[in-house]
C-alpha cells in the first residue's frame, strides 16, 4: 500500500480546478481512494499494479483496474488529464521512468494536462523541512542500532556520502542521468541502501522497508521502535524508489516531443510537473 494518510491537498485542489473532464485517468488509486470527500460528475477511471488497492478502490465505489503504468489498456488520446502521485519513482532504470512518461502523454488529447508527483532527494527545501522529516520521532541511538542491525543479509545500510550529496546538488540532464546508469558497475548481490525511515536521503536509490500490519490487514511505512523501544516484529519488505533530484523531473519531461512543462515545484519533499500535450 502506496500510503496511509491523505494527498497533499494540491494534487486535490488541481483535480478540481482542472479536471474539467469527460474522462481522466488516476495512475496511482492511492489518490483516489484517498479523495473520498471531492466529488466529480465526469467520468474517473483509476489503475494500479496492486490488486489490493484496485479492491480498495471498487469497495468505496470508484471505477478502477489492475494494470501496468508502462502499458495502460486505455485508447490512445482519450483522457483529458492524468494524475500519477507515487509511481513513477518505483521505476528502476532512467529509460523505464522516461516510458512511464510517454504512456502518461499517450494517453492524453491534445490540450490535455498531467500532473505527476515524484519522491524527491531534497527533504528540506528553501530552509523548510518536508512533513516527512519533521515526523522523525527515532532516536539517534536507536539510528545507530538501525545501523548496526545484520538481520537482513544482501543489502547495506545507507550511510551518509558528502560526494553523492554534492553531486546530487547539481542539476543533471537526462542524457546525464543515463549515461551514469548505463556505465555504472553491475552491483553484487543487488545491494541497495536501506534508507532509515524519515531520515534525509544520501542515496538517490534505495531501499525503504515497510512493516506489514498483519492484524489489521493495513501497511504502513516502517517504524522500527515502539513507544517502549521494543522491535515490531510485523514482517518487513524492502521496497525500491529512485529518488529524484532538483531538475530531473522536469529534464526528463523535455524529452518527450508533443509536450509543454507548465509548472515545476517542490511540495512537502515531493518534486511535481504539471505538463500538457500540444
Amino acid at each position: 500500500m502506496v500510503r496511509r494518510k491523505p494527498v497533499n491537498l494540491p494534487p486535490i485542489s488541481y483535480m478540481k480546478t482542472y479536471m474539467k473532464a469527460k474522462m481522466y485517468t488516476v495512475l496511482c488509486s492511492a489518490a483516489m481512494k484517498e479523495c473520498d470527500n471531492l466529488k466529480i460528475d465526469e467520468s474517473e477511471i483509476g489503475c494500479d499494479y496492486s490488486k489490493t488497492l484496485v479492491d480498495i478502490c471498487r469497495e468505496r465505489q470508484f471505477q478502477a483496474f489492475v494494470c501496468d503504468a508502462l502499458a495502460v489498456p486505455v485508447r490512445s488520446g482519450s483522457c483529458d488529464a492524468c494524475i500519477s502521485i507515487a509511481v513513477i519513482h518505483h521505476f528502476a532504470t532512467a529509460e523505464r521512468r522516461v516510458a512511464a512518461l510517454q504512456e502518461i502523454v499517450r494517453l492524453l488529447r491534445p490540450g490535455g494536462k498531467a500532473l505527476i508527483y515524484v519522491w524527491a532527494m531534497e527533504q528540506e527545501h528553501n530552509n523548510q523541512k518536508s512533513k516527512y522529516l519533521k515526523e522523525n520521532r527515532i532516536s539517534q541511538e536507536q539510528k545507530e542500532e538501525i545501523k548496526n542491525d545484520k538481520s537482513t543479509p544482501g543489502l547495506v545500510e545507507q550511510k551518509s556520502d558528502t560526494g553523492s550529496q554534492n553531486s546530487a546538488s547539481s542539476v543533471p540532464s537526462i542524457d546525464d542521468i543515463q549515461e551514469k546508469e548505463s556505465s555504472s558497475k553491475p552491483i553484487t548481490n543487488s545491494e541497495l541502501p536501506i534508507h532509515i525511515n524519515r531520515t534525509s536521503f544520501h542515496s538517490q536509490d534505495v531501499l525503504v522497508p515497510w512493516h506489514l500490519k498483519t492484524k489489521t490487514g493495513k501497511d504502513k511505512p516502517v517504524e522500527p521502535f515502539g513507544s517502549a523501544g521494543a522491535r515490531d516484529q510485523s514482517p518487513v519488505f524492502h521496497r525500491y524508489y529512485h529518488v529524484f533530484c532538483d531538475g530531473e523531473l522536469e529534464a526528463a519531461c523535455q524529452t518527450l516531443s508533443n509536450v509543454s512543462v507548465l509548472q515545476s515545484y517542490h511540495d512537502q519533499g515531493n518534486w511535481c510537473v504539471i505538463l500538457q500535450k500540444v
